[in-house]
């Protein structure tokens, strides 16, 4: 990566910072914590690493995202906003009656999130299904990557998701543990 594109991914990575603050600030509530610990994550993914399409979010080619951790969306819709898949003023209808961007992330009102997360621990099952899947379908060049917690992987059902992927040889899932040391 030139330093220029470094650069750009840490100019973009402050515009997802305002987004969370912005989106918290204006819903009066939300975990901005795990939401701004993760950016850099969220920006480095959706701007540089994963292939997918703002003007296409179901495309099938397309790498999928999951937020195990669902609590911090609005890091991920701050990240989704500034790539395009939605104007960055609805950061502003966070939590909002009516809006599309909740406390968590739902797969059937916010473009560009691949799968509804709240409860710790399901997000990753949810990944490993998806990993396997595009395995079935031939779609060799899909990556799926998920992010959990710290505490949630205490939940049998990680466990079992991680054996789950290492039976089934998931190379092409890629998990990142945001360890915050809370838990």
């Amino acid at each position: 990566m030139t330093a220029a594109e470094k650069k750009q991914l840490a100019v973009t990575a402050c515009k997802v910072r305002m987004g969370v603050i912005e989106g918290i600030h204006a819903a009066k509530a939300g975990h901005p914590g795990g939401s701004l610990s993760a950016a850099d994550l969220f920006t480095y993914l959706y701007f540089k690493e994963m292939r997918i399409d703002p003007a296409n979010p179901r495309w099938e080619d397309r790498d999928r995202f999951v937020l195990s951790k669902g609590h911090t969306a609005p890091g991920l819709y701050a990240a989704l906003a500034n790539r395009g898949y939605f104007p960055v003023s609805d950061l502003l209808t966070l939590r909002q009656i009516g809006s599309h961007l909740q406390g968590h992330p739902n797969m059937n009102l916010t473009p560009g999130v691949d799968m509804s997360t709240g409860s710790l621990g399901q997000g990753i099952s949810a990944a490993c299904g998806m990993a396997l899947g595009a395995k079935v379908k031939g779609l060799d060049q899909v990556r799926v990557y998920a992010v959990m917690g710290d505490g949630e992987i205490e939940e049998g059902e990680c466990w079992e998701a991680f054996m789950f992927a290492s039976h089934y040889k998931l190379d092409n899932l890629c998990v990142f543990l945001d360890l915050n040391h809370l838990q």
